[in-house]
């Protein structure tokens, strides 16, 4: 029994629904999967495995987190900035110098200058506006007042010295400490830290929405 043009026609318009539905799904778990990836690799290296087969895998990381999490590949490098193309120029230098080299000494580096990155990339917003805080708030508020503009700043300073912090901390590990335990702080450890930070500003966030509300019901 052959179907009717009609049902013919919505069943493929449910099937091309249902695709374009999960593909934010599937986005979103590849995404997590990538970002899994990066403390496994440096498991990887107190296990013993080569640096320069890490070293490789920090890069194919690096890109496909990029492409991942940006779309389809050549529109996520159109949307790159200046500073978005020096540190993944830095982060692939690095990453194919650890590869080339096999020099585990310039791994044990390679957190220290992901901190770096992320504080070029965040505090470079911080003189040429909007701050990157308040980039990721424009998702759920396209058009933020002056309130929530000055606590994207802040919170966006906080994770300048966040970077600071940890990428000086993350240099004393690679320096003195021995590789199980760097391997400890930069693959688990820190991002816990990570997780606490965000939970914080996440709390603070609704005591200070809550204020904003409160306020602008008293006018």
């Amino acid at each position: 029994m052959t179907l009717q043009a009609p049902e013919r026609a919505g069943r493929v318009a449910w099937r091309r629904r249902a695709r374009e539905s999960a593909r934010p799904v599937a986005r979103l778990a590849a995404r997590v999967a990538l970002m899994l990836a990066y403390p496994l690799a440096i498991g990887l290296a107190w296990r013993g495995i080569a640096p320069r087969y890490i070293g490789s895998m920090l890069i194919v990381l690096l890109w496909l987190q990029r492409w991942i999490g940006a779309g389809p590949f050549a529109a996520a490098l159109k949307r790159f900035t200046r500073v978005d193309w020096c540190v993944a120029a830095m982060l692939s230098g690095v990453s194919l110098a650890i590869a080339a080299s096999n020099n585990e000494t310039l791994l044990r580096f390679y957190p220290a200058f992901v901190n770096a990155g992320l504080l070029a990339a965040f505090g470079t917003t911080l003189f040429r506006g909007p701050t990157m805080i308040e980039k990721f708030a424009r998702a759920s508020i396209p058009d933020p007042g002056p309130a929530v503009v000055r606590y994207t700043r802040r919170v966006t300073q906080i994770w300048c010295v966040f970077f600071v912090v940890n990428g000086a901390f993350s240099a004393y590990t690679a320096l003195y400490w021995s590789r199980t335990e760097w391997s400890l702080y930069n693959g688990a450890v820190v991002y816990v830290l990570i997780g606490a930070l965000l939970v914080g500003e996440w709390l603070w966030r609704q005591c200070f929405m809550r204020l904003q509300h409160d306020r602008a019901g008293a006018i």
